[in-house]
């Protein structure tokens, strides 16, 4: 591709497949409100124009509507070959992304740009079977939810995919969508899932044993994060979590592939139909107000109000929530790796274990440790590893990873002999504080 143009000359036309799920109409508003003429399609025309209202609904505008047109698969032939982007937000299954992408081929022009939202499939493996230019121009440009609030996006070529596309859809991306960019390696869950799901199902294994709401507590916001582990499976989905942890223990083989197999009892509750916030219940269950009232018993399968949860008193969560809400973030993080006790412990080992697990995918996901920093932080709006080593300290974080039984990456060690003195993180235009702002 060799189109000179500015990027927001160049997108002027795009088909969203998928527009009535939930990052198919939000990744499609952000199109939308970049004026680019936009059309929804889905299984029915009113299945895309429910869409259209999510997306007005998404960034609380109504005038977005009038940039967004809908219509059916059976239309895919008629609006198509005018788009200068195909943007694909199907369901997380390799055979329904294929089968749609035949037809797609079939219909699109030579220079048309497809890009999937897919959170870890396979680039090569999508596009395998269509024509030489469709997988010239396919590329991930992975999104997270929600994508009008999470900024972090990834962008993962095939073996196929033209360097120059890549080098469009990042600079489109930036300049035009206004998203902080992170290429990835083309690996089971890229980079934000593969390091986020490992710590995720790391609490599902650990709440079929200590109960939702201990776990949440242990590892919540004074951790460096936004919302606590298992309230984000219940927002993302338990379905769209299976298929995450599914796909990385099906592809990949490494240290910690253990802590990513799905608990069992977890697995029988979704089939069930425990699905998380989209079906009203997962680890915990709203009481029809918006606010979770009741928590999951993993052995039971019932809801149990909050009060009535035996969950035991952790002073030192409390002392390190207060430090970082008058900004002793430092004091508070080696307040954490200090604390005594094997709740303690129990949280340390997983915090340990998301520095340690981040460093050793240095080489094999992104090329430094700097990119998974940018996608933990803009993408999942957690504490960025390299942040978290610096709060802590460098060599009380080393020990707390030898502690927790982890292995000490050689990555770890070789960015703390380079840094010195200094931070391992150095990102002046984001605020430490930002992560641990939910902190209570």
């Amino acid at each position: 591709m060799s189109d000179k143009r500015n990027p927001a000359d160049r997108i002027r036309r795009v088909v969203v497949l998928g527009a009535n799920g939930t990052m198919g109409y939000q990744s499609g508003a952000l199109f939308a409100a970049a004026d680019v003429d936009v059309v929804y399609l889905a299984r029915t025309k009113e299945k895309a124009e429910k869409g259209r209202e999510g997306a007005a609904n998404a960034v609380r505008s109504a005038a977005i509507k009038s940039r967004i047109s809908c219509g059916g698969y059976d239309d895919l032939g008629k609006h198509v070959p005018d788009a200068d982007l195909i943007f694909e937000a199907v369901a997380e299954d390799l055979d329904i992304k294929r089968a749609l992408y035949e037809k797609v081929d079939a219909a699109r022009r030579d220079d048309s740009i497809v890009a999937t939202v897919s959170s870890g499939l396979s680039i090569d493996e999508l596009v395998d079977g269509r024509s030489d230019s469709f997988a010239r121009n396919f590329c991930g440009l992975h999104f997270f939810n929600p994508p009008q609030v999470m900024v972090g996006t990834e962008l993962i070529g095939g073996k196929a995919t033209d360097p120059q596309v890549l080098d469009f859809v990042e600079s489109y991306s930036e300049k035009v969508l206004g998203r902080v960019m992170v290429r990835t390696a083309n690996t089971a869950g890229f980079a934000g899932n593969r390091v986020g799901f490992k710590v995720l199902n790391e609490a599902a294994q650990l709440a079929m044993t200590h109960g939702p709401l201990l776990v949440d507590r242990l590892l919540g916001p004074y951790t460096g994060r936004a919302m606590p582990p298992l309230r984000t499976i219940d927002l993302v989905g338990w379905d769209v979590h299976r298929a995450i942890v599914d796909n990385v223990c099906a592809k990949v083989e490494d240290e910690a592939i253990a802590t990513y197999r799905m608990p069992e009892r977890m697995r029988a509750l979704l089939e069930q139909g425990t699905l998380g916030d989209k079906g009203g219940y997962g680890f915990f269950k709203s009481d029809g107000k918006g606010k979770p009232k009741l928590v999951l018993d993993p052995t039971s399968g019932e809801y149990r109000p909050e009060s009535h949860q035996n969950v035991p008193e952790l002073p030192f969560v409390d002392e390190i929530v207060f430090l970082h809400r008058i900004g002793e973030y430092g004091r508070a993080m080696q307040r954490f790796a200090e604390a005594d006790g094997e709740l303690a412990e129990m949280s340390r080992r997983v915090i340990g274990g998301y520095i340690s697990y981040s460093f050793h995918r240095v080489g094999e996901v992104t090329e430094s440790i700097a990119g998974i920093d940018r996608i933990m932080a803009a993408g999942f709006n957690w504490a960025p590893p390299s942040a978290l080593v610096d709060t802590i300290g460098k060599d009380r974080t080393v020990k707390m990873i030898e502690q927790a039984g982890l292995p000490v990456p050689k990555q770890l060690t070789d960015a703390i002999a380079r840094a010195g003195d200094g931070p391992l993180f150095d990102e002046p235009r984001l605020s430490l504080g930002r992560y641990f702002v939910a902190a209570a």
